[in-house]
């Protein structure tokens, strides 16, 4: 233990004494650390007493060149300077042991202070006067009871959030001169810091959030500085909503007609109160991209931001005063959310409120740059474009009126991802398109590298989407190790319309008329070749995803009127298009798909009555009506919409399609105490959608009685008694047979047929699941049908990074008394895996696996469950942490294999792990363990390799790597089997480990997609 010695140095004690260093204290409680994890016996120990020695002098080094002369030391930052010694010594025990012992003492010294005193609202700290300064710079002493009083507000009805730990820090950043916008952020910005702690902080910082927005919009409105507690809004509302509403139509940014509505009943029937229910992420989010703001200052507040959306829904209703309040209260609720077009832009002068838009481009110069113009024009507002390119001809085809050869589609790819990046949907969001081609176009491969980041520029598409438009006919072919042939469209026009068996056949005749010399362009390769290829720029780059174009016709109700040539932006819309005939492209079809989607998590509850009642679980009452008004506001969207082409127009009145998905499944589980890998989610998966399905397609009938069927409904498979659960048969037949998707039927559905058959539809596609990334963030759930990503992650996006942690794995950690300080620096440490942390339970961090921990087969099998149910498809992301090559084969052909229409992104672990500098003791090691592969925890160890895919007993399932604990049941997969490759792709090299640097195939120069990209449309 170091001598007493005068160093020089001071430390100012929590009592404000200030007093002389003394290194010989930190010898002392590094010793006590060690000792609690090797035992009192290691007191004697020449190797201890040297390590303490060690950590002792370099936390000394440290102190003594950063110290400013004369300045006295804080005790808190030399303690954080033991915790980073002992981990820069490679001691995380005897890290966390230290940790744990300082965690005491706190708790100890609040215990004290608590029954010293225990004030009804957080004490103000006693300091000189400090000013505010306003805008006019004008300064005022600062009110420092009304911040007390807003901050106890703001924890109110929240039992572990404390309302004094949120005044210490802000006061912390208060200084003289302070601004009023940096006083208003100031509390903010202290909740924000607590939230890894405890989630209801999320909630404290939306809360004190809202306060700034409420003096932000009340001073807009009267021209006066104006502030208002929460409380205060409850008779506050309906005064601010009218003016809110007459201001709006002032500005020219709201319709006109909102004015004709009953605004004193509108506002009376605002719930104030829900501005409380929004977590940070949401409300921020909200204020910075939804919010109506002249100049950059809001006045849109958020129970009038739903209740604006419902009116611009309910216009045309016949009683649209009820309308649009039975729309609000669905919307404030948070039980459904539309998408962000649709909040964007209803009730606003420009209601561009559909979210997707599907078309072909044609093989005609001015058809593909009016595609390129449509394209703008679509984006303009808030469109997300899926364009089919498979018309266009390839490299080397003739070109009549030149007498030239083609330089294939890639060229006007390459002007089509330029488009989308200048018309950025008016700076609120990347303007996003999907570019899809099929497997059979001559320049698929060229196709497949258009997201590489090495290569001739001029054909690449860093900013676009890319996806494949698989015929089940490629992958028989890649089954049976035969050859494929690629064509040039403008020789082989009619493949374009032809799909199942039809296409099949003329495929085949097509080659047969290359083998006699008639057809000019094409080529042969062997199809596992290319399939290779394909899996191999899928997880280079993350596109092209695959996607099946027999499943998406097969099963579409619309076959009669045409076909589905590509998918969307995120792959869930399936949905037909025509590109038009001669220079007017009379006919054209553009398809348009209008999104929303059931917050499933809310619908999940303690059960009062019924079969299961005392118990947690899906409340279908509340889903039956919850989904009833959904699909009704949906349809309306139809009719109010904002059309920028005619051809979108002229398809969504004639089809009438809507897209109604869901989110919070993940959510949905925790609830139910189900682990996403089991058998129990995938039925869970089955039984919610079947639901969903159910009580969708009843609410679109009902709305034909009402309001008529849909103008193409004869002849459709709705009017042939077809639902989409029948219509896998259809599918099944065409494949001979091989399709391995359950069938399985609980509620009535023959009597929903004879309703159908007899009432019919009002709309064309009733179902499609989104990815719902942002919707989700402003409700407060987890995305779509996704697993949880990481239980504790930075994420980013436009609004900024945001600590975002699994309050549902907090919650069971302090009902087992596990959740401390120490919990939340092993949970930073080790990215928000649980799998390293000893003391948790098996059956917890079974439960509370993440996305990189859940075998994908998994999410397939869940995803077939849903999809039986599906008249479109859902945006199914799949995940890998150490990949290989035929890991992909297998997860891809599964999803064809069990009926899946299509797959979305491919995600890998991203660099952007949790912000490790606010872990006490971890300063400095977040570079360490990005620069060392092998000093992180590697995401495959905790998982063991599934082998083929097969039905695979928990108890045979390979062990983990050595020193992991097993997730057990985790890696075993569903009973599907999958036949297996003939070869694979090359696996990873051994050199690259899954770690906190993405994983890449050898050559590679990038990674699949990153989950948290904020370029990535689906992540914002």
């Amino acid at each position: 233990m170091p001598e007493a010695v005068d160093t020089g140095l001071t430390v100012q004690r929590r009592d404000g004494e200030v007093v002389p260093f003394d290194p010989g204290r930190i010898a002392v409680a590094v010793t006590k650390a060690f000792l609690a994890v090797e035992g009192e016996a290691a007191q004697h120990s020449t190797r201890l007493r040297a390590q303490v020695r060690s950590v002792t002098d370099a936390v000394l080094e440290v102190l003594t060149r950063r110290q400013a002369a004369g300045r006295p030391l804080d005790l808190e930052a030399i303690q954080d300077q033991v915790e980073l010694a002992l981990m820069r010594a490679e001691q995380p025990k005897v890290a966390r042991a230290y940790i744990l012992y300082r965690e005491q003492h706190r708790q100890a010294r609040e215990e004290r202070a608590r029954q010293a005193s225990a004030p009804a609202q957080p004490a103000a700290p006693q300091r000189p006067v400090v000013h505010v300064t306003a805008a006019d710079g004008t300064r005022a002493p600062l009110d420092t009871q009304r911040l007390v009083t807003v901050i106890t507000e703001a924890c109110q009805g929240l039992s572990d959030a404390d309302p004094q730990a949120v005044l210490t820090a802000t006061d912390a950043t208060v200084y003289d001169g302070i601004s009023v916008k940096e006083l208003q952020q100031a509390p903010v910005l202290a909740a924000r810091t607590l939230v890894e702690r405890e989630p209801a902080y999320s909630t404290v910082a939306a809360r004190l959030l809202a306060d700034s927005l409420r003096s932000e919009a009340l001073s807009f409105l009267s021209g006066s500085p104006e502030s208002a507690t929460a409380a205060d809004m409850a008779e506050r509302y309906p005064g601010y909503f009218a003016g809110y509403i007459q201001r709006g139509i002032e500005l020219e940014q709201l319709d006109p007609q909102l004015a004709e509505f009953d605004l004193d009943a509108l506002g009376a029937a605002i719930e104030a109160e829900r501005d409380l229910d929004f977590t940070y992420l949401g409300l921020q989010t909200l204020y910075d991209r939804y919010f109506l703001h002249h100049r950059g200052t809001r006045y849109e507040l958020p129970q009038a931001f739903f209740m604006r959306v419902a009116m611009g829904l309910a216009v045309r209703e016949i009683d649209r005063d009820a309308a649009a309040i039975e729309f609000y209260r669905l919307l404030s609720s948070f039980d459904f959310m539309c998408s962000t077009p649709t909040l964007f832009n209803s009730g606003t002068t420009r209601p561009q409120l559909s979210s997707c838009f599907l078309t072909t481009v044609d093989d005609d110069l001015s058809a593909i740059f009016a595609g390129i113009r449509d394209n703008a024009l679509l984006a303009k507002f808030s469109g997300g474009l899926g364009n089919d390119w498979t018309p266009v001809r390839g490299i080397g085809a003739h070109i009549k009126g030149t007498n030239g050869n083609s330089s294939g589609v890639v060229p006007f790819l390459k002007i089509a991802n330029d488009t989308a990046v200048a018309v950025n949907q008016g700076g609120k969001r990347k303007g996003a398109v999907c570019a899809y081609l099929e497997t059979w176009h001559v320049d698929i491969e060229e196709f497949l590298e258009l997201r590489r980041n090495t290569g001739d520029d001029r054909r690449r598409t860093h900013d676009m989407n890319t996806a494949n438009w698989v015929p089940d006919e490629f992958l028989r072919r890649v089954e049976s190790g035969e050859q494929w042939t690629l064509f040039s469209p403008d020789e082989v026009p009619d493949l374009h319309d032809l799909y199942g068996t039809a296409f099949a056949e003329r495929y085949r005749e097509y080659e047969a008329a290359a083998d006699r010399g008639e057809l000019r362009v094409f080529r042969r390769v062997p199809a596992l070749d290319l399939w290779r290829k394909m899996l191999t720029a899928l997880f280079e780059t993350g596109h092209p995803w695959i996607t099946f174009k027999d499943a998406c016709n097969l099963r579409s109700p619309q076959q009669h009127v045409g076909v589905v040539h590509s998918s969307n932006l995120c792959t869930e819309i399936t949905l037909n298009t025509k590109p038009g005939v001669g220079q007017t492209r009379d006919g054209a079809e553009t398809a348009v798909c209008n999104l929303g989607s059931v917050n499933l998590a809310a619908h999940v509850r303690l059960l009062q009555d019924g079969p299961g009642a005392g118990t947690v679980g899906l409340d279908t009452e509340k889903l039956r009506r919850t989904v009833t008004t959904a699909v009704r506001m949906l349809d309306n969207v139809i009719d109010i919409n904002l059309y920028t082409i005619p051809s979108a127009r002229r398809s969504n009145l004639s089809h009438r399609p809507v897209g109604l998905g869901l989110m919070g499944f993940a959510d949905c589980l925790y609830r139910l105490g189900i682990p996403y890998a089991s058998d129990a989610a995938v039925a869970f998966a089955d039984e919610s959608m079947e639901q969903l399905s159910y009580w969708a397609i009843s609410a679109s009938s009902d709305l034909a009685v009402q309001r008529g069927r849909y103008p193409s409904f004869e002849g459709s498979l709705w009017s042939r008694g077809v639902l989409p659960i029948d219509s896998i048969e259809l599918l099944a037949e065409a494949r001979g047979g091989e399709l391995q998707q359950d069938r399985t039927q609980r509620m009535d559905w023959d009597a929903l047929r004879s309703k159908v058959i007899s009432q019919g539809m009002r709309n064309s596609n009733v179902m499609a699941i989104a990815p719902t990334a942002t919707i989700s963030n402003i409700v407060g759930v987890s995305q779509s049908i996704e697993p949880t990503y990481r239980n504790l992650f930075v994420k980013s996006n436009m609004s900024g990074d945001f600590t975002v942690i699994n309050e549902h794995l907090v919650a069971e950690l302090k009902r087992r008394d596990l959740w401390d300080e120490v919990m939340v620096g092993d949970l930073k440490y080790f990215d928000g895996s649980l799998w390293e942390i000893d003391r948790i339970p098996a059956d917890v961090k079974e439960l509370f696996a993440t996305a990189f921990e859940i075998h994908g087969s998994w999410l397939i099998q869940a995803a077939s469950r849903r999809q039986k149910w599906l008249d479109q498809a859902q945006s199914l992301n799949l995940y890998i942490a150490a990949p290989s090559g035929r890991d992909l084969d297998e997860l891809y052909r599964m999803a064809w294999h069990t009926g899946c229409k299509t797959t979305y992104y491919l995600r890998s672990t991203s660099a952007t792990h949790v912000e490790k500098s606010t872990l006490r003791g971890t300063d400095g090691k977040l570079n360490a363990v990005s620069a060392n592969a092998s000093a992180a925890p590697s995401a495959s160890a905790a998982m063991p390799s599934p082998g083929p895919i097969a039905a695979t007993p928990a108890a045979a399932a390979p062990s983990a790597s050595a020193g992991k604990p097993s997730p057990g049941p985790i890696a075993a997969t569903p009973a599907v089997t999958v036949p297996a490759a003939s070869a694979a792709m090359p696996s990873p090299s051994a050199s690259v480990a899954a770690s906190d640097i993405p994983t890449v195939l050898p050559g590679s120069d990038v990674a699949a997609c990153s989950i948290d990209n904020p370029d990535c449309e689906a992540c914002q």
